[in-house]
């Protein structure tokens, strides 16, 4: 990437995954196939076409594990669904439109605020959109990391592949790109 468009690419990126922050509060609502909890390990293990509901926010996936500390802090691992890979959508916070992701695997933990995206890895917020080998979103700091290779390394040589990125203009006069 063009190093005079890191600024621009990440400042546009940041502004893409302000998420619906009353969604923590609502009741989450899971369908499966099956389900499975260990009470005294504190996992959860939800598989066959997996729909995670809470709020604004659905997961969709083959199998979604849930695993909770002992201060209350949880962790999910999303994989595999429709095409191999598992999906998320969410509003963003203030506005009307959503956020949407894929990946062979999503993770995330509530203890750190911090989302990865593994394999086939994309994010879509309105027109614009990322998509690497893997994606980093620290919600704390609303700062990504995108990469070419897995688990955020940068893969070299004539068969890497690339990240990519569309992002749209921001008109002046608030009306939408033109499409």
């Amino acid at each position: 990437m063009n190093m005079k468009l890191l600024p621009l690419f990440v400042f546009i990126i940041s502004t893409t995954v302000h998420a619906e922050r009353a969604d923590r509060d609502k009741p989450i609502n899971l369908d499966a196939d099956k389900i499975t909890v260990d009470d005294a390990r504190k996992v959860h293990a939800f598989e066959g076409n997996v729909q995670f509901t809470q709020g604004t926010l659905v997961i969709k996936a083959d199998k979604i594990i849930v695993t909770q500390d002992a201060n209350g802090n949880q962790a999910g691992v999303a994989t595999g669904g429709s095409g191999g890979l598992a999906r998320f959508r969410q509003k963003r916070e203030g506005r009307d439109d959503y956020i949407e992701g894929e990946a062979d695997r999503i993770e995330n933990d509530s203890k750190t605020d911090k989302s990865e995206l593994f394999g086939h890895a994309k994010i879509r917020s309105g027109l614009n959109e990322v998509r690497g080998e893997y994606i980093s979103y620290d919600g704390r700091t609303e700062n990504y990391v995108v990469t070419n290779g897995p688990g955020g390394t940068v893969a070299q040589g004539p068969k890497a592949g690339r990240v990519h990125a569309v992002i749209q203009p921001k008109n002046k006069d608030g009306a939408k790109p033109a499409q």
